[in-house]
């Protein structure tokens, strides 16, 4: 072996690259880079997915659930058949709110405190939920950007879209005239 073949072996051999090795102390290897940006995208992701996963819910939690859904329809059903009732029997109703003229004003802010609750908490529940959602949607945006811009390179307007490439027989037979079929059947229907 001669003596430029120990050198490149020195340099190159053994599975190393110096210069490679040499030029990594100065400039990341992108590659390498992509790998570990790929990596953190995908332990995000995962993160993400134990946070807004779906936890079991047993019978007690379904049975609460429901009954949370109560006040809402009860209150606007309620407001319905008030009004329902003030116009069928005006006396019925004039002597329930009678009644409700004498409650006294204590209980009217502890009614309008319970009401503030109950529904800053469903506000507060629903808001967690859009975030769920929103995260949700927000995993599939790379690949819906990937599709929409796979889709756009198919139309017919968009440059590029003729491109033959580095394919010299293709660019060949793209501007080589060819038979037309119209132009053969108007000459042969001529004579």
């Amino acid at each position: 072996m001669g003596l430029i073949g120990q050198l490149l072996n020195m340099v190159f051999g053994g599975g190393r690259n110096v210069v490679a090795e040499t030029a990594e102390v100065f400039r990341e290897n992108a590659e390498a880079g992509a790998v570990r940006e790929a990596d953190l995208r995908s332990q995000t992701m995962v993160q993400f997915a134990g946070e807004f996963a779906p936890r079991q819910r047993g019978w007690f939690d379904r049975l609460m659930d429901g009954v949370n859904r109560l006040p809402r329809p009860a209150m606007a059903l309620g407001t319905m058949g008030m009004f329902v009732s003030a116009m069928t029997n005006p006396i019925w109703f004039a002597e329930r709110m009678q009644g409700i003229a004498l409650v006294p004003e204590p209980l009217w802010w502890l009614l309008g405190a319970i009401v503030s609750f109950y529904f800053g908490a469903r506000h507060q529940l629903k808001g967690q939920e859009f975030q769920h959602s929103l995260a949700a949607t927000m995993s599939r945006l790379p690949k819906v950007v990937d599709n929409i811009e796979k889709l756009r390179k198919l139309r017919a307007d968009s440059p590029g879209a003729a491109d033959t490439g580095p394919d010299a027989a293709l660019t060949l037979a793209s501007v080589a005239p060819g038979e037309n079929a119209a132009l053969f059947d108007w000459r042969h229907a001529r004579g």
